[in-house]
């Protein structure tokens, strides 16, 4: 972990300001999974974007209004952000998605294929159209017209606007997890009680 994470006492006006908006977001939209330490310090990508409080509202921002399209179904979602989490091997990334899926409803053997870099043989049609997209999409280059039309076709334009920039916004934050190294949470230092 190359950012250590910020005790709430250690915080400035900037952060403080943003750590709340975060609190908050976390308290609607990221349940199942440890967010913070036991003095309150933010963990996961949280972290990094408290130590840069305008890169991290501005991405917080970003992961809000991809929230609340609302266009492609949670397990659609989740299937995106699996592939996306599983294509840059980002640690946390699948610790806290792993268990949205599941709670979601995604099917664990799906979870365990998509967390593997797999594509499961199981997928729904709606399912394997956001995996195949979100695969080729992490592989760079122009997403094929075919599996851009398959998305569009069950989805509709505002499905295939929300996946590109759901699998987008995840590259960015697997990026910054990787970049910045950082750990599940038993793997975090703790301070002592």
């Amino acid at each position: 972990m190359r950012l250590p994470p910020i005790p709430p006492s250690e915080l400035n006006d900037e952060q403080r300001d943003l750590v709340d908006t975060l609190r908050a977001g976390i308290a609607k939209q990221f349940q199942g999974f440890q967010t913070a330490r036991s003095d309150g310090a933010l963990l996961g990508p949280f972290n990094p974007w408290l130590h840069e409080p305008r890169i991290g509202r501005a991405v917080w921002e970003l992961t809000e209004a991809v929230s609340a399209c609302g266009a492609l179904p949670d397990n659609a979602r989740q299937v995106a952000i699996l592939a996306t989490g599983a294509r840059f091997k980002a640690a946390f990334e699948l610790y806290a998605h792993v268990r949205i899926a599941r709670d979601k409803g995604l099917a664990p053997d799906k979870i365990v294929t998509i967390t593997a870099g797999q594509r499961p043989a199981d997928l729904s049609p709606n399912e394997a159209a956001v995996y195949d997209a979100a695969t080729a999409l992490n592989a760079g280059g122009v997403l094929p017209g075919p599996v851009y039309a398959r998305v569009q076709a069950a989805f509709g334009p505002r499905g295939i606007a929300e996946l590109i920039h759901l699998v987008g916004l995840y590259a960015m934050v697997c990026t910054t997890l990787n970049g910045f190294n950082v750990p599940i949470p038993d793997q975090q230092v703790d301070p002592a009680p």
